[in-house]
């Protein structure tokens, strides 16, 4: 992209990423955040920050959107199956200030559980989590938006991100277990810095009303993911318990996510938006993590 303004609305750690990566290519950097303590950080990476609540029941004000590239980042609120916050987002933009183009960081749990098949653009939504419900919705609700108001509105649907600081570390060294591995589904995951890249790329290639599902193209198990990264800290692995004995000890929520099984392509990500994976294999990717944690 040439110098451009872009914004950031949840500027998390992958909105972070993405804010480094810009602003070494001479973008101009604006985030939305909440409070001081976060805008005194981003100020300090050179990014602008424009103070806003989207859980507040007014708009907000101040967004520099006008002509340029948002990546809305920020993900649904918890409970019922609608998303608020994108609404008070699109609520935030007034006539004469829509921007060039909205990338927005979905998850490809709008596909449900198909069975361990493999997943493409082309495969039907079909969310059987009131998450993956939100998701859609927050999807749907800009696509609209996006028309009515002729803003370019681009889909990233994107798998389990990992990277440094984002392991399960917590859950391994408290003895949670795992899914013994003939009962374990697929799962697909992507390092946050090639998700990182993938945004900008998405930014720059992607076209309005395009869907991109984003992962490294190599499922594997939950299981396998964590033995992987207790080896990685060399930490015991997790012990194993059956599909029936997890019901009996896992949280809903972990029982959501081994609910489900997919494997994602990621085939139109590479070759759409000309993505060279700096980390195509999860080895790969805990490694180049390992060495930015020191």
């Amino acid at each position: 992209m040439n110098r451009k303004q872009i914004v950031i609305v949840g500027c998390g750690d992958i909105g972070r990423r993405v804010a480094r990566i810009a602003l070494a290519q001479g973008m101009a950097v604006a985030a939305l955040v909440r409070s001081p303590e976060k805008a005194g950080e981003l100020e300090a990476m050179g990014i602008s920050a424009v103070a806003g609540d989207l859980d507040a029941p007014s708009p907000v004000d101040g967004l520099p959107t006008r002509g340029a590239v948002v990546f809305y980042f920020v993900p649904p609120p918890g409970g019922g199956e609608i998303d608020t916050r994108v609404r008070t987002f699109c609520g935030s933009i007034e006539p004469g200030e829509e921007p060039e183009k909205i990338v927005y960081l979905s998850t490809t749990g709008v596909y449900g559980d198909t069975r361990g098949e493999w997943v493409t653009e082309e495969t039907p939504v079909n969310p059987q989590t009131s998450r993956g419900r939100r998701r859609l919705d927050a999807e749907e609700l800009l696509r609209n938006w996006g028309r009515h108001r002729r803003v370019s509105t681009i889909i990233l649907r994107v798998t389990g991100i990992y990277g440094p600081n984002r392991f399960p570390l917590d859950r391994i060294k408290g003895g949670h277990p795992v899914l013994r591995e003939e009962e374990a589904p697929y799962t697909n995951r992507v390092h946050a810095d090639d998700l990182a890249r993938v945004c900008l790329a998405a930014a720059e290639r992607g076209e309005d009303g395009e869907v991109f599902n984003v992962s490294d193209g190599r499922p594997g198990t939950l299981t396998e993911y964590f033995d992987a990264v207790a080896d990685a800290f060399g930490l015991p692995r997790p012990s194993r318990v059956t599909m029936e004995e997890a019901r009996k000890v896992m949280t809903p929520l972990m029982l959501s996510y081994i609910a489900e099984s997919r494997r994602i392509d990621n085939r139109r990500m590479r070759e759409r938006l000309g993505v060279e994976l700096l980390y195509p294999t999860l080895e790969a990717g805990i490694r180049g993590s390992l060495e930015e944690m020191g």
